[in-house]
């Protein structure tokens, strides 16, 4: 491996490491921060019926309103979350290169990786979007959908396979 690869890679680990970091580290208004294993992931227990658990390596951002009780949204950049919001306690979303995903009361995952964000219902009813707000889709329980930059996404039934691959990552 060249001198200038291996520089490269050696700065992408480290950012993907103090991304993992910032996160893991993140402090949220509203939210109890634990660390669990048996799969490594962080949750944030917050008031009003909100739980967010993160993939130990995922990289995101937990946004809070000013004067807010919980976080109202979370940017995540990499790896998965799997959000439950409970009905009525008020809106909630996920922000990601590709997709926004808005919910009012429901458990669903979304998954980012680098050509595609996708999103499961497990339960209740999600919104799906560009990051526009363009082409909105609404996913129910057992349904998701692959958002890329410019190519078409429908609500589609996933297969168990691919549903249980996604939640146990989770320990779901």
């Amino acid at each position: 491996m060249s001198k200038r690869r291996l520089k490269l890679a050696v700065t992408l680990v480290g950012l993907m490491f103090a991304a993992s970091a910032s996160a893991m580290a993140q402090d949220v208004t509203g939210c109890e921060r634990t660390q669990v294993q048996d799969p490594p992931r962080i949750v944030f227990q917050c008031e009003n019926g909100l739980v967010i658990e993160a993939e130990a390596a995922s990289a995101f951002n937990i946004d809070t309103a000013a004067g807010a009780a919980r976080p109202d949204e979370v940017d995540l950049e990499a790896d998965a979350m799997l959000i439950e919001v409970e009905p009525g306690s008020g809106p909630f979303q996920v922000r990601t290169p590709h997709a926004i995903a808005a919910v009012r009361g429901t458990i669903y995952a979304v998954d980012v990786g680098p050509e595609r964000t996708s999103v499961f219902v497990v339960r209740g009813h999600v919104s799906v979007s560009r990051p526009d707000g363009s082409d909105t889709v609404l996913l129910a329980a057992g349904e998701g959908a692959d958002v890329a930059p410019g190519l078409p996404f429908a609500p589609v039934t996933w297969s168990a396979e691919r549903a249980a691959g996604l939640l146990s990552r989770f320990g779901q």
